[in-house]
């Protein structure tokens, strides 16, 4: 993606060679501002402070923390003691182990010399494998989308309804659910995008910022508002990104997905999850009863950070003084709620069936 006329993707290897840039998403939407981490814990906290989110992001992320562990000291140990440490930043996006998975296998069993070296072309992999996966998830749903448009008969603008952030900020570089509707819009065909605004953290503005930066037309919503819009035939489909999707096809994606879902349902409206195979649990079953659902500090409820009139970044409290708060990062929206899957193979329904269709080769 482009910022100010330059292109950027959300990760990269510093000038040095070995440090890591991202940008920082705290920042955002009023300051574009790149930060280096040069260690282990640089790339814990990041991921832990949500300075880096969004499941791919997090995933390529982690894969250079361990990088960064091992060029500091290459012994097993270490290696464990990283990998322990980067797994438990956050426990809901399973592509954050299927990065560390893959950078771990890859040095385990080779010598202390040669393991930075093979952790970082690893790594590298990792990122362009979520780039390049992007890019073909935008292809196939950049279809659906112009079925959609023709079934429409040129009515109008396609309107599309997307939840939380899951865009070029959540990945390498395109997106998952945002890659369609960029790909969309430079081919030309209307649209204006529903931009919910993602309470507690607001990552809607992240989207809102994205579409900004690309031109494509949006409007931002509260998040109450979808059910409204779908039922006066506001919302042709709905595409979201997810951290988790498990073997049956459960889904589970930043809180407030699952209303939207269940709404959708219920007007007959089309319900999409954009997803690459990084994001797919085939371990588990039942998403409801087994994807650990991050509880994240009550501040982040019972303060609102914004901008002042000044351009002052600040935080506010909107709420009486020691008001108790929960925080669920995440819920689970079941299959039988979501229409099918776009993934870098194609699409398909949501269930075993379906993902094995794309998959085959899980189901030996």
């Amino acid at each position: 993606m482009r910022v100010d006329g330059r292109h950027y993707r959300s990760i990269w290897l510093a000038a040095d060679g070995w440090a890591v840039e991202v940008i920082d998403q705290t920042k955002l939407p009023f300051a574009f501002s790149v930060v280096r981490l040069g260690d282990l814990a640089a790339c814990v906290g990041a991921i832990r402070d949500m300075v880096v989110r969004g499941a791919p992001l997090i995933g390529a992320t982690a894969a250079y923390g361990l990088c960064l562990a091992l060029r500091h000291d290459a012994s097993d140990a270490s290696l464990e003691a990283a990998y322990r440490a980067l797994l438990a930043a956050r426990p809901t996006a399973v592509n954050l182990r299927w990065a560390l998975d893959a950078v771990r296998g890859a040095v385990r069993d080779r010598p202390p010399d040669e393991r930075a070296g093979l952790a970082y072309a690893r790594a590298a992999a990792i990122a362009e494998d979520d780039v390049a996966t992007c890019r073909a998830i935008g292809r196939h749903g950049l279809e659906l989308l112009q079925a959609a448009w023709r079934r429409k008969g040129g009515d109008g603008p396609l309107k599309v309804l997307t939840h939380c952030n899951a865009g070029w900020l959540a990945t390498v570089d395109y997106g998952t659910a945002l890659a369609p509707l960029y790909l969309a819009h430079d081919a030309g065909l209307l649209l204006q995008v529903w931009v919910d605004e993602t309470r507690p953290r607001n990552q809607g503005a992240l989207t809102a910022w994205e579409l900004a930066a690309h031109g494509v037309p949006h409007r931002l919503i509260v998040d109450n508002a979808g059910g409204h819009l779908m039922q006066r035939g506001e919302v042709d489909l709905c595409i979201v990104g997810t951290d988790r999707v498990t073997r049956q096809g459960d889904v589970c994606n930043k809180i407030g997905t699952y209303l939207k879902a269940l709404a959708a349902r219920d007007n007959g409206v089309p319900f999409y999850v954009a997803l690459p195979h990084s994001t797919l649990d085939w371990g588990i079953a039942d998403g409801l009863a087994e994807v650990p659902i991050e509880e994240r500090t009550a501040s982040e409820v019972t303060r609102i950070a914004g901008r002042a009139p000044d351009g002052e970044r600040l935080a506010v409290e909107p709420f009486p003084p020691g008001t108790p708060a929960a925080n669920p990062a995440f819920d689970v929206t079941p299959a039988r709620l979501v229409t099918g899957f776009i993934t870098e193979r194609g699409i398909c329904p949501a269930s075993v069936e379906g993902l094995l269709s794309l998959y085959p080769e899980r189901g030996t």
